[in-house]
């Protein structure tokens, strides 16, 4: 596989779940730096969503990628540490302003 890096959308198997966790084979967001991808077996990403969030930014933030299947957000409450045998085929990867962005919104979200 190749490198992940951090701010690509890459596709993941998220199963299995509990709750309300994001479910099955869907993008997400990859947060962690590349030194840790390359060397931890993991990464840690955030779930995207095709559905219309009720919740704005913090929580969710609305994505506009012409790489993207569908309209889409990143469900920054989501935030799952995934085996990097989970992930698999590259989507696209996020403008680095885009990505500091989501991840304020994450920083919002646990008091950074």
């Amino acid at each position: 596989m190749a490198h992940i890096l951090r701010g690509e959308i890459r596709w993941a198997d998220l199963n299995p779940v509990r709750g309300s966790e994001q479910a099955g084979t869907r993008p997400v967001l990859v947060i962690s730096n590349d030194i840790f991808n390359a060397r931890a077996g993991v990464v840690i990403a955030l779930a995207l969503t095709s559905q219309p969030q009720r919740a704005g930014f913090p929580l969710t933030f609305e994505l506009e990628h012409p790489d993207l299947p569908k309209k889409s957000w990143v469900k920054i409450s989501q935030i799952r540490t995934l085996a990097v045998e989970r992930i698999g085929a590259r989507i696209c990867r996020l403008a680095p302003e885009t990505l500091g962005q989501i991840v304020e919104g994450l920083n919002e979200i646990v008091g950074g």
